[in-house]
């Protein structure tokens, strides 16, 4: 039996990295799953690490599947270590609703994140996603302005990414792919130009891959713009904010959803000031959405 890493995903395959190989064309192991694994209602996901055994016919059987240090279902991969949420500045417009409902998952899986803003070359006049991205900044985030088409912030993003194991994930459209390009001179992606008419990206990209890079691996995967509280509880939704969190403490009750409950801390920040009043409104949306969840399931 052999062990090896799941780099790539795709219509019920799945390809190893032999323990010991570099990444090449020919090094991969093309495996299919044990049945046993359905019936455990368990699959094996991209950044498994497994044991293998090979067939007569030299096609693999993943036996076992390693133990996971983070598991995302949205991406379905495990073991990452650092999340790169990639929003763009224009085409489309900086959402920071969506960047706050991606930043919960994040969080939730206790993964470091940063966030990578790309076509900073467009509309240069306009400045107003400069100072929506601040906050975040002030809150810890590691934030980094690129232009892939100017190569611009390209090389600090690389450094970054340098031994790590990363997951690309964001908003269809804002140059994922043309990012991970430039970051891998050669690779050539598959990219397609935005919609105008619609005003959305195409899904460009239509599997979870690792890449290998600088001694890490990055994962480029398919984009998507809606994401689900599945598997969040309410109570534990503010410390998913980790401004709201600071203040959640000094609430009256523990469990405080920081709602309509009495000598509530962070409901007298938002009030006072100290707190983003469209953070707290974003938290109080997918309070909302959890509770919905919870009322139909």
């Amino acid at each position: 039996m052999a062990k090896g890493l799941i780099v790539k995903a795709l219509s019920g395959y799945y390809y190893v990295l032999p323990d010991g190989e570099q990444p090449s064309k020919d090094a991969f192991v093309q495996c299919r799953a044990r049945g046993i694994f359905k019936k455990q209602k368990v699959s094996p996901l991209v950044g498994d690490q497994v044991d293998y055994s090979l067939t007569e016919n030299g096609e693999g059987i993943i036996d076992a599947i390693g133990d996971r240090m983070s598991e995302l279902i949205r991406p379905p991969i495990s073991n990452v270590e650092l999340a790169v949420l990639v929003f763009s500045v224009q085409e489309p417009a900086f959402n920071v609703q969506l960047l706050d409902k991606f930043l919960v998952h994040i969080e939730k899986e206790r993964l470091t994140t940063i966030i990578v803003l790309t076509k900073t070359d467009l509309l240069p006049e306009d400045t107003g996603w400069r100072k929506e991205i601040e906050p975040y900044r002030e809150m810890g985030y590691e934030v980094y302005l690129t232009s892939s088409k100017q190569h611009l912030g390209v090389e600090e993003v690389r450094e970054r990414l340098t031994g790590a194991v990363s997951v690309f994930a964001g908003q269809s459209g804002v140059g994922k792919s043309s990012l991970v390009n430039a970051l891998l001179p050669g690779l050539s992606l598959a990219t397609d130009e935005i919609s105008q008419r619609l005003g959305r990206g195409k899904h460009t990209t239509r599997h979870v891959e690792l890449i290998p890079l600088s001694g890490g691996w990055v994962a480029d995967t398919p984009g998507f713009s809606q994401l689900d509280f599945t598997g969040l509880e309410a109570e534990d939704l503010s410390e998913c904010f980790r401004d709201l969190h600071v203040y959640a403490p000094a609430c009256r009750f523990r469990g405080c959803l920081h709602h309509k409950e009495p000598d509530c801390a962070v409901r007298t920040a938002v009030e006072e000031g100290k707190l983003a009043s469209w953070r707290y409104e974003h938290y109080l949306q997918f309070l909302t959405e959890i509770k919905e969840r919870k009322r139909r399931y």
